[in-house]
């Protein structure tokens, strides 16, 4: 790896939802003349080929660590297991390769996850540069908390309202869904670790965000208050150009059926008449959910395309649904089922598609907004409330359906909310629309997301130049 241009370091968490995004990021990075070596798993290497086959290795180099195994009986303690994981078998490995290396890197861009990223750095005298695949408000509502640790009222309340004053628009959230790593315990040995993660994520001196002005700006502007300094960026969205539909479809798993049958299937729908109903790499739905679901895409006249996940390593044993006996025949002609991972932004991008039902992780909050079409939220669990919240109540695209097992909604409902979700005269289509517009100017030349990525670029290029004063 040349010696004369700037060097970092980039580490993904090395699930789907994370890694994909920061990959963007580095194609960008490496464009404008930064050399990279991405950290990753073995299992995660595939997602590096077009990478490596659209740069020199002079540029992008791969460091290989092993990934740690899912443990845990809860998703939280999952969670936060496999976070110590990687700490555990990446810490010291990352010191000998830093100490080995000719020409180490001048920063780490690090997943949010990987707090304990920030001693790493302290330790090799390098700075620390969080990446967050998250959005800024929902980043936001989660200092607030590890910060602040507010009490959560009645344990057997889950209704309990949790407020944030110092947040703009002092959102608040049943106590439900508040994380469920968060214990006002402060001796919860998860408790403790995950914080610290999050406050070691506070005192880095940069922060990247896959995300655009136009869509965050005052909670973006908050960051950069609660930090202290003007070092936060916001990048996005951080998805691959929209005539490199390749790219588009080749960003994730295995899948029962190819992305070039589901595209020409949508080649024979009108324009803005199918629902697509996604939740995510890694939600998998209950029995109950999945059996709402099936009956309203049943009952609905609409056209859809609908991916369903199936449990891995990574849950916990669990209710899991299954698509029902005979459903694809029941909707035969307008229905199209995929089993496993699924191209959305290719889908979400073809001209049928006029509605989105998703789980409102921020990847496919961004994907969806990009394609201008109205989404209908039904929030899981971590980031993904505050992220509705900002859909439905403070930008208007959105069409609150569920939350997660607590608000099923019956299939009557959801049909009905299917059909009108493609309205065209409905507010939050032409709401959708005007932010789409602002999503491609903010990555297009002289845009905001572009100027934040060129400042970015050059303060680790100026981390280089001090680096290299005698």
């Amino acid at each position: 790896m040349s010696s004369t241009n700037t060097h970092i370091l980039v580490y993904p968490f090395p699930t789907l939802g994370h890694i994909i995004p920061l990959l963007d990021l580095t194609h960008r990075l490496l464009t404008r003349g930064l050399n990279v070596t991405v950290l990753v798993t073995p299992n995660n290497l595939p997602l590096l080929v077009s990478l490596n086959s659209s740069f020199p290795s002079s540029s992008l180099q791969s460091l290989i660590l092993p990934q740690p195994t899912w443990s845990g009986h809860s998703p939280a303690n999952r969670l936060v297991s496999f976070m110590r994981g990687l700490r555990e078998l990446h810490y010291s490995a990352i010191v000998n390769w830093f100490k080995s290396h000719p020409s180490p890197p001048v920063a780490i861009l690090s997943d949010f996850f990987l707090g304990w990223t920030h001693e790493l750095a302290n330790e090799l005298g390098v700075q620390r540069v969080v990446f967050s695949p998250s959005g800024a408000f929902a980043l936001s509502v989660s200092f607030a908390l590890w910060s602040d640790l507010p009490k959560i009222g009645e344990p057997d309340d889950d209704n309990f309202q949790v407020s944030f004053p110092k947040v703009p628009n002092c959102p608040a959230y049943p106590s439900y869904q508040i994380s469920h790593i968060y214990s006002s315990d402060e001796t919860n040995p998860d408790t403790v670790f995950y914080r610290s993660c999050m406050l070691a994520n506070m005192e880095c001196w940069g922060f990247v965000f896959n995300s655009f002005a136009e869509l965050e700006r005052v909670y973006i502007d908050h960051i950069k208050k609660e930090m202290g300094h003007e070092r936060v960026w916001a990048v996005g969205p951080l998805l691959p150009p929209d005539d490199d539909l390749t790219e588009s479809m080749s960003r994730g798993g295995s899948s029962s059926e190819s992305g070039h049958d589901v595209l020409t299937w949508l080649e024979t729908r009108r324009d803005h008449s199918v629902v697509f109903v996604c939740f995510g790499s890694r939600q998998v739905l209950t029995a109950k959910q999945i059996g709402e679901l099936a009956a309203a895409l049943e009952k609905t006249e609409v056209d859809f395309v609908w991916c369903v996940r199936q449990p891995d390593e990574r849950h916990p044993p669990g209710d899991y649904g299954v698509v029902p006996d005979g459903f694809e025949d029941r909707v035969a002609g307008r229905g199209f089922v995929i089993r496993g991972w699924a191209p959305q932004v290719a889908i979400l991008r073809h001209r049928s598609v006029g509605a989105f039902l998703t789980h409102c992780g921020w990847n496919s909050l961004l994907e969806g907004i990009s394609a201008g079409v109205v989404m209908l939220t039904w929030p899981m669990g971590a980031d993904q409330y505050a992220n509705a919240q900002l859909l439905v109540d403070q930008l208007g695209v959105g069409i609150r359906v569920g939350e997660g097992t607590r608000n099923i909604p019956k299939s009557s409902e959801l049909a009905r909310l299917f059909a009108e979700s493609l309205d065209h005269s409905r507010p939050e289509r032409l709401k959708v629309k005007e932010l789409s517009d602002a999503a491609l100017n903010a990555v297009s030349k002289g845009g905001n997301s572009v100027k934040d990525l060129d400042d970015f670029i050059q303060g680790i290029n100026e981390l280089h130049s001090r680096k290299s004063l005698p």
